[in-house]
């Protein structure tokens, strides 16, 4: 199976401390791949080496032919990469569409004049960049929601909103981070049937840090563990439930 991104002995020092050693995994296109492993374990400074905050100190991530290891942040979105964060970064006064327009912000390339007149390009722009808003209101299930300040609704609900503004950037890799943390059972099982929906009618390949091990394993074709920084373990959930070392780090004997 080809892969869309690519670690290669991703190393991250901040001083004296190594917060990621020696990364090297493949993440398969169309995929769903998780990354686990116990807190400080380095998996959010995995996550913000791949989304190009800050350049790892050896090592590269190849994304799709895009070196992402010495790419800035603000180009990803044109590279095809969308991210959630673990801290919601929504604008609570703003609606659910006008958040998701946020996300369809890179597509607008009407300057400030014809912008201001609302016509021709400008108005053509604004047009399509509804429409792609409907759709994910649609797939979403939040149609009832649309013209509701974000702020009112529930965490659970918040995060979904954060979901559309992803993917309303036209992704073809997404980074989720903890996305289902703090959600209650009905709330977690809603977002892994959105991710899966996500691979399989939109195509896009998912990444995950995530600590529900329930949803880990019941929707991730591939996992990598870190521990200390380092990578444990990888393969299929039945491999990663069965590997010694990851046990004894993570998941821990029933």
């Amino acid at each position: 199976m080809t892969s869309i991104l690519s670690l290669s002995g991703v190393t991250k020092r901040f001083g004296g401390l190594t917060a990621v050693s020696d990364v090297t995994f493949d993440v398969p296109e169309g995929a769903i791949y998780s990354v686990i492993g116990p807190n400080g374990a380095g998996k959010t400074t995995l996550f913000n080496l791949v989304s190009a905050l800050f350049a790892p100190s050896d090592g590269e991530i190849v994304f799709d032919g895009h070196a992402l290891h010495r790419a800035s942040t603000h180009q990803l979105v044109d590279f095809g990469i969308g991210r959630t964060f673990q801290n919601l970064a929504i604008f609570g006064h703003a609606t659910v569409v006008q958040n998701l327009l946020v996300g369809l912000h890179h597509t607008l390339k009407a300057n400030p004049f014809t912008a201001a007149l609302f016509w021709g390009p400008a108005r053509n722009e604004e047009i399509r960049a509804r429409k792609q808003v409907e759709k994910i209101i649609d797939f979403l299930e939040i149609e009832h929601l649309r013209d509701t300040p974000v702020g009112l609704l529930s965490y659970g609900l918040q995060k979904r909103v954060e979901l559309g503004r992803a993917l309303a950037t036209g992704p073809r890799l997404l980074l989720l981070d903890e996305m289902v943390s703090g959600m209650n059972s009905e709330e977690t099982e809603d977002i892994a049937r959105f991710i899966l929906d996500i691979r399989e009618e939109l195509g896009v390949t998912v990444v995950m840090v995530e600590h529900d091990m329930g949803i880990v394993m019941d929707i991730s074709d591939r996992v990598a563990v870190l521990n200390h920084g380092a990578l444990i373990g990888e393969g299929t959930p039945a491999e990663i439930s069965a590997n010694e070392a990851v046990i004894q780090a993570y998941l821990g004997k029933n």
